[in-house]
């Protein structure tokens, strides 16, 4: 039967089990709650359950690509000791292999030896972000890692070399966009900011008159901080948009640890 991730989520939450373990446990039980955590229960990971509740910011993100696409796996843990030892790094690395060539539900075939590196390192490990990204014709894929794993990009577009792309995926590293494009941002969050912006305005003693042009300018600020488009590259005056010319950036995906 098909299990929802809702339904995995509520697992793991009474629990405190992995994702890959709820979700293990849930099949076995044609999707039965209270059987799910029966299984969970006698297959005695009540002892790497108990690390869920702790703080796992610290971890490793790493890349894969070839002709086909790019993987990007987030392999997270409680400290960067952890993240930095050799057993955590290989298996980053060959997840990041394995999603790229069967997609991002083949990480729970990793399952034993994941509950064992939790075992080995006595921290909550877990997965951030798991995506991949396929290539189309005429696309170009690039696949950029920062700060020894820290940040993760990736990034697909059309009419645009790999060198320039290369430069967009650094510039997604620096500068953290949300979107893609204005359109992208959900329309409750523009009029929320919106509302704010005209409050301070009006706060400020600015003419009314004025008010409309005044937030009008700093919403378009505030959309250049969030929406990649409209960024300036690398914090310079020139926008995303303009430097890609007649290119056109389909996707990208973030990652950053902690």
């Amino acid at each position: 039967m098909s299990i929802s991730a809702k339904d995995v989520q509520k697992l793991r939450q009474a629990t405190g089990a992995g994702m890959m373990d709820a979700k293990k446990a849930l099949t076995e039980a044609d999707g039965d709650f209270d059987g799910a955590v029966q299984i969970l229960r006698e297959k005695g990971l009540a002892k790497a359950a108990s690390r869920t509740d702790r703080d796992n910011s610290e971890g490793l993100i790493t890349v894969a690509s070839d002709d086909s696409g790019a993987a990007l796996v987030h392999l997270k843990s409680e400290t960067d000791f952890a993240a930095k030892s050799d057993d955590f790094v290989k298996m980053a690395q060959e997840l990041a292999q394995l999603v790229l060539a069967k997609g991002p539900e083949a990480v729970s075939e990793r399952e034993a030896e994941i509950e064992n590196l939790k075992l080995t390192v006595k921290e909550n490990i877990d997965f951030g972000q798991v995506v991949r990204m396929d290539v189309a014709d005429g696309d170009v894929i690039d696949a950029y890692l920062h700060g020894g794993g820290k940040t993760g990009v990736l990034i697909q577009a059309t009419g645009m070399s790999a060198e320039a792309l290369h430069e967009i995926a650094m510039h997604i590293a620096f500068a953290s966009p949300t979107y893609l494009s204005r359109d992208e941002v959900p329309a409750d969050e523009v009029e929320r900011e919106r509302a704010a912006l005209l409050e301070i305005t009006k706060n400020e003693g600015k003419p009314e008159a004025a008010w409309d042009k005044i937030v009008d300018g700093r919403l378009n600020a505030w959309f250049g901080e969030r929406v990649l488009l409209e960024q300036g590259v690398f914090g310079e005056k020139e926008t995303v948009a303009t430097r890609i010319g007649e290119g056109t950036i389909a996707k990208f995906v973030l990652a950053k640890v902690g």
